[in-house]
């Protein structure tokens, strides 16, 4: 399967956020599934690109070109970052739809966001959060060279105790 990682198009918007919410959904990562609040965030993609960048992953070409992924970089700080801090990219919601999972989708899309980081002016660092049970996604994050940051590990609902975010990062 040939992948090419490019900036979403408004037209790619809804799908993006569909795949990005069933890859959630599907894997078991919202706690409380169709009723989630981040649901809603997870599907406005529209919301993220106009904060951040929004990258796809696209499958085969011309006519059958394909939407198999998608991913939003922070270049640096602003209303999409979560914990990134001056000198910080920031990469959030990386999804791939399950039929694609396997053929290199999900590091192709990381590794354009490193890309993106080096190419920004004062970026210094790549960080990012994930779920515990993100095991694939933390072989990738591993075999690009990002290391555990456990001291900047968060919970983004305070209320539930079980809701730590593990915390990876990247010097460039």
């Amino acid at each position: 399967m040939t992948i090419v990682i490019r900036r979403a198009k408004p037209e790619e918007y809804e799908a993006v956020g569909e795949i990005t919410a069933q890859a959630y959904l599907g894997d078991g990562l919202l706690d409380f599934g169709e009723s989630d609040e981040y649901l809603g965030e997870l599907r406005d993609v529209a919301k993220r690109a106009a904060a951040a960048d929004v990258l796809v992953a696209v499958a085969g070409t011309g006519a059958g070109e394909r939407v198999v992924g998608g991913v939003t970089f922070v270049p640096s700080g602003g209303p999409m970052a979560d914990i990134a801090r001056e000198g910080e990219a920031e990469i959030r919601m990386l999804a791939v739809a399950k039929e694609a999972r396997g053929h290199g989708a999900g590091e192709a899309l990381v590794r354009a966001c490193v890309d993106r980081a080096r190419a920004t002016d004062g970026c210094v660092r790549v960080v990012l959060s994930t779920q515990r049970t993100m095991h694939s996604a933390h072989r990738i994050y591993g075999r690009l060279g990002f290391t555990r940051a456990p001291d900047r590990d968060w919970n983004p609902i305070p209320d539930l105790d079980d809701i730590m975010l593990l915390t990876y990062e990247l010097t460039l």
